[in-house]
């Protein structure tokens, strides 16, 4: 019976959700529930951590918290040149909940369930909250002058502004899409068995973890631009090799033969 429902089950109906109104604005609840749902989820591993956490042998939670948390700290060291306190900790938290909201899509849960980033009210405000928290930070480090100074270029300031929509529809377009390509492969794959369809399940996590890893990555690596310049690192290397020396230039293949055969 589980593997029927795996097989035939539709997660993601496409542009429709359920919805109510509060305060004359509409909310999508659905998206909504599968957030809380992936929040406590996040929370329940923060404190089962926290619960079993030991200076001695790790446990399991332990050790997984661990990876996690070190592989992000390695990725903020080679962005920012060292660890920040706030950094760090919103790269964790933002690859988690993605990942988790990511599996929901291989959960058969009659559409109650949907994966949140199947949603672009979602996405849109976790590309948000990157953004501003990149722009406060950049601020904070750099000061107001230097970090406002590449603004003067028009196509830095349209890249500023592509950033967070070219964040927000990438996480959405791959997993709305893996969502309903799952839908139709099992909804193809039913008369087959069940094969086909858990096989592409198993692969649709993979994707979700992919997604998590590049949104997560791209976070940190934002957080990198705004303190080294957005990119003026080029001006810079471009002024000392104008500077530098002159090197001799080498002698031309032709001589260097004449000088071999003589």
């Amino acid at each position: 019976m589980m593997f029927a429902a795996l097989a035939t089950t539709t997660e993601i109906d496409a542009g429709t959700h359920p919805t109510f109104k509060f305060l004359g604005l509409t909310f999508n609840s659905d998206t909504m529930l599968s957030t809380v749902v992936a929040l406590v989820i996040v929370l329940i591993f923060g404190f089962l951590l926290r619960s079993q956490v030991t200076d001695g042998v790790p446990g399991k939670i332990q050790l997984l918290w661990e990876m996690l948390v070190e592989w992000v700290q390695g990725l903020t060291l080679s962005s920012i040149g060292r660890l920040n306190p706030f950094v760090v900790p919103l790269g964790v938290t933002l690859f988690l909940f993605i990942l988790i909201g990511n599996w929901f899509e291989v959960i058969p849960t009659g559409h109650h369930l949907p994966p949140p980033a199947a949603d672009t009210n979602m996405t849109y405000a976790l590309a948000l909250v990157v953004i501003v928290s990149v722009h406060i930070f950049g601020f904070r480090e750099s000061g107001a002058r230097q970090y406002l100074k590449p603004f003067r270029s028009p196509l830095h300031l349209i890249e500023e502004i592509v950033k967070p929509f070219s964040l927000a529809l990438r996480l959405f377009g791959n997993i709305f899409a893996g969502g309903i390509i799952l839908s139709l492969i099992g909804l193809m794959a039913a008369p087959l068995g069940v094969v086909p369809t858990v096989l592409w399940k198993l692969f649709g996590m993979a994707i979700g973890g992919i997604q998590a890893f590049i949104f997560a990555l791209l976070t940190i690596l934002y957080f990198g631009f705004a303190v080294t310049g957005h990119g003026d690192d080029h001006e810079e290397e471009h002024k000392e090799a104008e500077k530098a020396p002159e090197k001799q230039p080498e002698k031309a293949p032709e001589k260097q033969l004449e000088k071999q055969l003589a």
